[in-house]
Order: structure tokens, then sequence, then C-alpha cells
């Protein structure tokens, strides 16, 4: 009966070894559980981009009409533009033309103004 307790002191009593136990997994499984990983992240992504798109093309074909049109708008805003600045110019012709005349009036008063003055001057 002694050797028997000296068997379990040596194990289990203070005297004992300590020991760190591990688990290990057979290469062959880790492998596994990784593959089983990876292709479940593949197939969350193939189901995503699989159930969107479907909304991608309608989306594509919103978004070509969209730009469709906002380029004619684009356009519209540039002729509306053109126009303006044709206007702008005329205006701007016509009022250096109304200035001059304005200017030459002016000379042609005053010079009348002067001839007026210079005929009342000696009847006083």
């Amino acid at each position: 009966m002694k050797p028997v307790r000296r068997r379990i002191r040596r194990h289990f009593g203070l005297t004992a070894k300590q020991v760190a136990v591990r688990s290990r997994r057979p290469w062959y499984f880790q492998w596994s559980v990784s593959l089983v990983f990876v292709l479940g992240g593949y197939l969350i992504a193939y189901w995503q981009y699989a159930a969107g798109g479907q909304d991608l093309g309608e989306k594509l074909k919103q978004s070509v009409f969209d730009n469709q049109g906002l380029q004619t708008k684009l356009i519209q805003s540039e002729r509306q533009f053109q126009i303006e600045q044709a206007a702008l110019s005329n205006l701007e012709k016509e009022l250096n033309l109304v200035h001059d005349e304005n200017i030459h009036l002016k000379e042609d008063l005053l010079f009348y103004k002067n001839m007026l003055d210079a005929k009342k001057l000696p009847k006083r």
C-alpha cells in the first residue's frame, strides 16, 4: 500500500512537479477551421454583392439619367450666360454712345450760352 501512497503524493502533493497542460490540436483541424471561416466570409461577401448587384444596375441607370439632366441644365445656363454677356456688351456700347452724345450736347449748349452771353454784354 505504501508504494501507491508514494505515487499519489508524488503526483498530487506539495512536492509534485508543476506541469502546464496544453491542448494541442492537430494541424489539419486548425487548417479546416480556418478554411471554414474563410469560406464563410467569402459567402457573406458574395451574398452582399449579389443582393446589391440588382440595385447597382438601377442606381447606374438613375445616375446616368440624372447626369444627362444636369448636363442639359449646364448647357442652358451657359447659353443664358452668353446671352447676358452679349446684352451687357451691347448695353455698354449704347451707354458709351449716349455718354458721348451727352458730352457733345453739353459742349453745344455751353457754346450757345457763351454766344448769348456775348450778345447780352454789349447791350448793357
